[in-house]
């Protein structure tokens, strides 16, 4: 392998970048935040990396969710608190469904920066560059809202830090209590339209509980039950600003990418010669590839070979990302290619970036049953295959939006006016989020026994 340092990406090609007009200014940001604290630490990362490990051999479930692109206008402490409180329910789901620990990892506290199809759109005549994120521009259209700001990147890691404080005070503070996590989800079974179909999974849930308590299991001798760990992840576009929050672990003398405890290289910037892969080949986090419809086994197995070298498990999740009605076609032969190489990769499933449409009045939106059909699909696979269905990754949010259609409360695309929000993609809201753990529950225990 080629020599690795931190900035060593700057000189390969590199695509999904914004335009910035003053260099110095970027420079200087740079500068700044390569002087800020870690944002996580290289603890904390390799316990993560050892959990992802367990998902690669079977033995946990990796949950990854959160926004499609966080905000500043929307930072507050509710909307955090909320996604959070999602996620807890689906892992308490989903661990018992799969009788196994579920590895629980936020799109949140650095998720900013999003690829684009084109570098510009165009509105009333007028063209402008395409919004990228609040990291970079403003969703505002005018020329001003849309000049990259470098500014921006010290807005974001101070959004961030702040996020992160809140999360481990909600993970390690009593919000995470097992029992109370049951509890709203039993509210959850209670109003939906289909709460019968979920009454059996939420009665066994009980009964585990009370038998738990009965054998003196409680707070006091297992803190377990009211305490959980969720780790961070988002994608890295920006390279300046992930190589300014690059540090070198002075127990390991490994380099860690200090900005999240995991980060993934989308579809558009997976290029085998390209910047993205540079960088994250030589930082030791648990690191994700996006991998999409167009990719050949050939170029995902040379993927691996760079990335996971060492070809050690918890190093590497092939995110697949097919869309409902190619899963099976197109997920089938890179999972036997892996598989035949021997390579230690986690699969996990993103149902949500290949099933988007627009609806008839013009909003961009994804149908839950597409995203379920598709989370079958990749399961299907796996069973066929004989490998590990290791992970599910959503892009939801625990507000009331209307942004994907479907689910038990039937949006429609005429409702997706109501409380349409996303600056993005559209996201699955908390109850189209539970619904779907329920749903794929005994895909799960299936997978799992099998």
């Amino acid at each position: 392998m080629e020599l690795w340092t931190p900035e060593t990406w700057r000189t390969k090609p590199i695509l999904q970048q914004p335009n910035y007009t003053d260099g110095q200014a970027l420079s200087e940001v740079e500068q700044t935040l390569a002087k800020r604290p870690p944002l996580v630490f290289a603890g904390e990362v390799r316990a993560l990396r050892h959990q992802l490990a367990e998902a690669t051999e079977g033995r946990a479930f990796l949950l990854q969710g959160g926004d499609c692109a966080e905000s500043f206008a929307e930072f507050q402490a509710d909307n955090i608190r909320d996604t959070f409180k999602v996620l807890l329910q689906m892992a308490v789901v989903l661990t018992f469904a799969g009788s196994c620990p579920v590895v629980k990892v936020g799109r949140m506290a650095g998720q900013f920066a999003k690829p684009r199809s084109a570098d510009t759109e165009t509105i009333a005549g007028q063209e402008l560059p395409s919004y990228r994120g609040d990291i970079i521009n403003d969703i505002g259209f005018t020329r001003e809202s849309r000049a990259p700001d470098p500014q921006r990147l010290l807005q974001a890691y101070n959004q961030s830090a702040s996020t992160l404080n809140l999360l481990r005070a909600f993970a390690q503070g009593g919000f995470a209590d097992l029992r109370q996590v049951h509890q709203w989800n039993q509210s959850f079974v209670a109003k939906s339209p289909l709460g019968e179909k979920y009454q059996d999974l939420g009665n066994q849930i009980d009964q585990a509980l009370a038998f738990m308590k009965a054998c003196g299991i409680s707070d006091a001798n297992s803190p377990q039950l009211h305490e959980t760990s969720l780790y961070t992840s988002h994608e890295a576009l920006l390279l300046n600003y992930e190589q300014a929050l690059t540090r070198r672990d002075s127990m390991s003398n490994n380099w860690y990418d200090c900005s999240a405890h995991m980060l993934w290289i989308g579809d558009r910037t997976r290029q085998l010669d390209g910047a993205h892969i540079e960088f994250m080949r030589g930082i030791h986090n648990p690191i994700g590839v996006k991998v999409g419809p167009s990719i050949s086994s050939d170029e995902l197995l040379r993927l691996v070979e760079t990335l996971n070298p060492n070809n050690e498990p918890g190093r590497l999740n092939l995110i697949s990302r097919m869309g409902a009605d190619q899963v099976e076609a197109k997920l089938s032969p890179l999972v036997r290619a892996v598989a035949n190489e021997g390579r230690k990769v986690l699969w996990s499933c993103d149902p949500m970036h290949g099933n988007t449409i627009a609806a008839s009045n013009g909003y961009k939106t994804r149908a839950v049953n597409s995203i379920l059909k598709e989370m079958k699909g990749f399961f299907e696979v796996h069973r066929a295959e004989g490998t590990c269905a290791g992970g599910v990754h959503f892009e939801m949010t625990g507000q009331n939006v209307t942004e994907c259609i479907g689910g038990a409360y039937q949006i429609t695309e005429a409702k997706l006016a109501d409380r349409y929000h996303t600056f993005c993609d559209p996201r699955l809201n908390a109850d189209q989020a539970l619904e779907l753990a329920f749903l794929i529950a005994d895909t799960l225990k299936a997978a799992r026994q099998g």
